[in-house]
């Protein structure tokens, strides 16, 4: 088969480059991570195997994701976050027509793949997760996870070692006896990325944490292990399997991360798993970002302005609303009278459309109340409700005019978004348990 043709689609100021391969019933998108060039990958017959394999009982989609590979380069010091990387998946999706598709996400791509299966469900047939963890650090409530210092001198690793023979069998073990397979494996790293720009990428990428998603995935989901690796001990992808419902964990044993010929053995088993797919699970929870507005002072308005010229105010106030909604990509959920419910598959988006509206209703002479959380909803037809919802609305609440004031789990999630925060102090909800740290975006 001859090399299939490289196109691009539009991510902000970015290409993303994207190959498809194959015409099978199944959408398999392939989200391999740092180490790809999806060029490269067709210059060595073990990889162009691999890629051939998954293509023979799929519509095989590989892309190459905003700093890596065939896509455009990132800055070190703009990394992409997780919710712009995972927009660059769903682009990928909506430019080959791909309304429902199997997700295959290895390394560094195994959390973009889990965001976005949490907050599209209604995408995601299937999800696949090689060699992956949802957090590298430790933590209290995670003692399998790695001390600074581990991850600190894996960077310096990483960013000293990118792209040679000896880091090259590190990440592939097998490859020792075979040093055509070293000097590909390098080549194709130092085509796809930096040094320094991998380690930067990966400063951000093992430093962040994306294990509140897990209980959202409502795919079938498969978990492969290398059981010898060096890097992702088994305890992280055990947690993986432990904390997605009905997963299935597989063991291969090798001590090869990558490209290697391990991911033949691989791909017999995803296509086990693929096409003796359970049914579709109805989509009953999302993880969504949850946006609530509402105008200080209405009833005060009122009394000083009477009511037809409030009516005409708070018209001006739903159209520009609804326009920056629109322009911010998020969805109009309800409105609460004199405010409004939206909702956003990214935190980011969903800030800066609240600080637009902030702006816009400014404008009009209205201050507005804005709370934002991101967090687990039931789908209840165009509704959502639970607690999420409830806590966005505590926020907006304790929000002083003018702010837009977000939890703590809105600010982890947006790490790497160059947004500052002022820190509001921890705060009780009504009927939320346990205290809540806010912060307050910065204008």
């Amino acid at each position: 088969m001859q090399r299939p043709e490289t196109r691009y689609v539009e991510v902000g100021q970015s290409d993303v480059a994207y190959q498809v391969i194959g015409d099978g019933p199944i959408d398999l998108v392939y989200c391999y991570g740092l180490g790809s060039h999806l060029d490269y990958f067709w210059e060595y017959e073990m990889t162009r195997d691999v890629l051939l394999r998954l293509a023979s009982f799929s519509r095989l989609i590989f892309f190459d994701r905003r700093g890596t590979g065939a896509s455009d380069s990132v800055a070190r010091n703009a990394i992409p976050t997780w919710e712009e990387w995972a927009e660059d998946l769903g682009a990928v999706l909506d430019a080959v027509g791909s309304e429902r598709s199997a997700i295959l996400a290895s390394l560094d791509a195994g959390p973009i793949a889990v965001l976005y299966a949490a907050m599209h469900p209604e995408r995601v047939s299937a999800l696949v997760l090689v060699n992956t963890t949802v957090r590298y650090l430790r933590a209290d409530d995670y003692p399998i996870g790695s001390s600074e210092e581990d991850v600190a001198a894996l960077i310096e690793v990483i960013r000293t070692m990118w792209g040679t023979d000896e880091f090259s069998l590190m990440v592939n073990p097998s490859a020792a006896d075979d040093p055509e397979f070293r000097d590909f494996a390098s080549r194709i790293s130092r085509a796809s990325a930096t040094p320094r720009t991998v380690a930067a990428q990966y400063d951000y990428i093992l430093r962040n944490d994306v294990r509140d998603a897990l209980p959202l995935i409502q795919a079938p989901t498969l978990v492969v292990h290398s059981r010898d690796n060096l890097f992702i001990p088994m305890t992280m992808s055990q947690y993986i399997a432990d904390h997605i419902a009905h997963a299935t964990i597989v063991e291969i044993p090798t001590g090869d991360l990558g490209i290697a010929p391990f991911m033949l053995d691989v791909a017999e088993h995803i296509e086990e798993f693929l096409t003796g797919m359970r049914p579709a699970v109805p989509v009953e929870r999302v993880l969504t970002t949850v946006l609530f507005t509402d105008i200080v002072g209405s009833t005060e308005r009122a009394a000083a302005i009477g009511d037809r010229r409030l009516r005409t105010l708070l018209d001006n106030h739903d159209r520009v609303v609804r326009d920056e909604l629109r322009h911010f990509r998020g969805r109009e959920v309800n409105t609460t009278g004199d405010g409004f419910i939206g909702s956003f598959d990214g935190p980011a988006r969903a800030i800066r459309c609240a600080r637009a509206i902030s702006d816009a209703t400014k404008a009009l002479d209205l201050d507005l109340r804005v709370g934002l959380h991101t967090g687990e909803c039931e789908v209840r037809g165009d509704d959502l409700g639970g607690l999420a919802v409830d806590i966005a609305a505590r926020v907006a609440a304790l929000a002083q005019p003018g702010d837009v004031m977000v939890s703590s789990t809105i600010k982890d999630l947006v790490v790497g978004s160059e947004i500052q925060f002022a820190d509001r102090g921890e705060h009780e909800l009504k009927g939320v348990p346990g205290t809540w740290r806010l912060f307050a975006v910065a204008t």
